[in-house]
């Protein structure tokens, strides 16, 4: 997993969940031209056919009018003629008209206001001269001219003007809005596209945008060019989140956005894989920069952000390097992911590179998850016994409860790799019952023996525990005073409180509680005042060490008065030789557990063992299975 120097050329890298990349290629998607919606292609043309058709409409409507009327004012023309004729045939002598004749002509023809006037008057009237028999003018009739179609298309001619300047007017606001319209819809997809590839929160390319830069920064590499991906991930972000809002949250990943913006070059390309993971992208750099550039953004991680009030957050970095890690954007992201996980089961606040074995690791913790299931459905688990003796030999008190897997094509699988596994998996509670419900009802084979329970801290955690412990010791008649369940020091640092609150309800029950693998860990004398404890089981380390180091020998010493002074009796367990033996009893232990009495075994080997022995007062010299 090598890194080339830094080449000039090259402005990016990666670190942690926010993700660096090289300043060759853009920071934002090209943006795309603007497109005017459709519809504004059809509203200018729309808006002159139907300007065009009011106006040819209205035209054609004074020409079908006019006509209308012409054709009209010759129809009564025609019927005045043909009464004066008429009237001549009875009167050839018309020198002088009869008013009423007047006004049967009028009716007869259908004009209106008609008159007879011996002088031609001037005006816009319309006129018809009448003959008499010789042939001369004897006078004018006049009648006032009427046109009722054209004189309704010019009523209606304002309101074609009306309808062309509305259509006008209409045209204009319609294209004027659309306009609009298409310039905001413009302006959101601008904004959708840069969703689509940016985070909105801090503002960084999100897992997709960086994705698509890692494997354009892949394709450009050079052969002899390395690149170093590194995954961050915030640890407890949840809490946090929990104790300042989600309104606050956002703004811690912003705050934290800005410092590892600050914290790192230009040449570092950040982006956020999600709400608490971040990623970083090194061109050209070798493994101690890429280390030292991971540290860099984890240390502007972990100091205090204030928001409203002090938030502490730690972060946790995998990275990988191509082409040694990968030389596909898919390895490389998947080796730095393992490498982060990795990471965060070792502790917090680590920066990890990816090695070999991970995945490895990883491979076989998804085979151990994907037979769990199974395996549980089966009831292909079982318990094996460990007998407890006495310092001094003289017989077996106690056994304790150890989970089996015997795979069919793996074979025994150690606890301590599958019971990791169901833990992460939430099949933790399911197998802690199981073992709960099968050590108490084999426990009814043995009436003289307790039987001491590993517990797991994901066990205790869960609210409805102890009414489950109550549930069991109920239906199979044990009595609570032969239950020991042990308790790791994990669940006391990680939530003390809880853990107090947990132990005392489980006391209360009856049951026997013991510390186990004390002095393994972080071990404390506040644990000791202030928990339930009866009994402190000494790690195994400390018996191993005793062959080699005389502090091992005053270190249990230590620990077999701290149990006298606080009334715990004190089991040592991983007893393997005769000369370890006698040493820790002469340290004042009560009870001892390991292969020189022992190996664990199935449920019968117990029976084998106290049937061989007569009686657990019968003496033990050693006991061997």
């Amino acid at each position: 997993m090598g890194l080339g120097k830094e080449s000039a050329r090259v402005s990016g890298r990666w670190l942690g969940t926010f993700g660096a990349w090289r300043g060759r290629y853009p920071e934002h998607p090209p943006r795309t031209t603007r497109r005017e919606p459709a519809i504004l292609h059809f509203i200018g043309p729309l808006s002159i056919l139907l300007i065009s058709a009011t106006v040819i409409c209205t035209v054609l409507g004074f020409v079908l009018a006019r006509q209308a009327d012409d054709y009209l004012e010759v129809e009564h023309w025609q019927a005045l003629r043909g009464a004066i004729d008429a009237l001549q045939a009875v009167s050839p002598d018309l020198a002088q008209v009869d008013p009423k004749l007047i006004v049967i002509l009028e009716r007869a023809s259908g004009l209106k206001d008609l008159k007879f006037d011996s002088e031609l008057s001037d005006g816009t009237r319309e006129v018809q001269s009448l003959i008499d028999r010789n042939g001369r003018i004897v006078g004018w009739f006049s009648w006032e001219a009427e046109r009722p179609a054209t004189t309704m298309m010019m009523r209606l001619l304002p309101f074609s003007a009306v309808i062309a300047f509305g259509v006008l007017g209409f045209a204009g606001l319609a294209m004027w809005q659309f306009g609009r319209l298409g310039r905001l819809l413009a302006k959101c997809e601008q904004q959708l596209q840069r969703l689509e590839r940016e985070d909105p929160t801090t503002g960084l390319p999100n897992e997709t945008e960086m994705f698509d830069r890692l494997g354009r920064s892949l394709a450009a590499r050079e052969p002899e060019e390395t690149l170093a991906l590194a995954v961050l991930d915030l640890d407890g972000f949840s809490e946090v989140k929990d104790a300042v809002g989600g309104r606050g949250g956002e703004e811690v990943v912003r705050e934290i956005a800005n410092r590892l913006r600050s914290a790192l070059p230009s040449s570092v390309e950040l982006g956020r894989l999600r709400r608490d993971r971040f990623s970083l992208s090194m061109s050209a750099v070798d493994p101690e920069m890429a280390l030292a550039l991971a540290e860099a953004a984890r240390d502007a991680v972990s100091q205090a952000i204030w928001i409203d009030q002090v938030v502490q957050v730690s972060a946790s970095v995998g990275f990988a390097v191509a082409a040694g890690d990968g030389t596909t954007r898919d390895d490389l992201m998947r080796h730095a992911k393992l490498a982060l996980r990795n990471a965060k089961r070792r502790g917090r606040g680590l920066v990890v590179p990816f090695a070999p074995d991970m995945e490895a690791d990883f491979d076989e913790r998804r085979f151990i998850r994907l037979e769990l299931s199974s395996a549980l459905a089966a009831r292909a688990f079982e318990l094996y016994y460990q007998p407890i003796v006495k310092a001094d030999g003289s017989a077996i008190v106690g056994v304790e409860a150890l989970l089996r897997w015997n795979h069919p094509s793996r074979g025994f699988i150690p606890p301590a790799v599958f019971v990791r596994v169901a833990e992460e998996a939430g099949l933790m509670g399911q197998l802690g019952e199981f073992v709960l419900r099968r050590a108490l009802s084999d426990a009814a084979r043995w009436p003289d023996l307790y039987v001491a329970i590993k517990l797991s801290p994901v066990q205790v955690r869960d609210r409805n525990f102890v009414a489950l412990v109550a549930a069991i010791l109920k239906k199979n008649v044990v009595p609570p005073s032969r239950v020991v369940l042990e308790i790791t020091e994990g669940l006391l640092i990680d939530e003390p409180e809880t853990a107090k609150s947990r132990l005392e309800d489980l006391r209360r029950l009856g049951v026997r509680l013991a510390l186990d693998d004390f002095g393994a860990g972080y071990s404390s004398l506040t644990y000791l005042q202030r928990l339930p404890f009866d009994k402190l089981k000494i790690d195994r380390g400390f018996v191993a060490a005793l062959e080699q180091s005389a502090n091992a020998g005053v270190i249990i010493q230590a620990i077999v008065s701290l149990g006298r002074a606080l009334g715990t009796s004190v089991l040592i367990e991983g007893v393997e030789t005769e000369e370890q033996r006698v040493l820790l009893r002469l340290a004042g232990c009560d009870e001892m557990q390991g292969f020189l009495f022992a190996r664990p075994g199935p449920p019968e080997e117990i029976d084998r063992l106290l049937a061989v022995e007569g009686s657990i007062a019968t003496p033990v010299r050693p006991l061997r299975a």
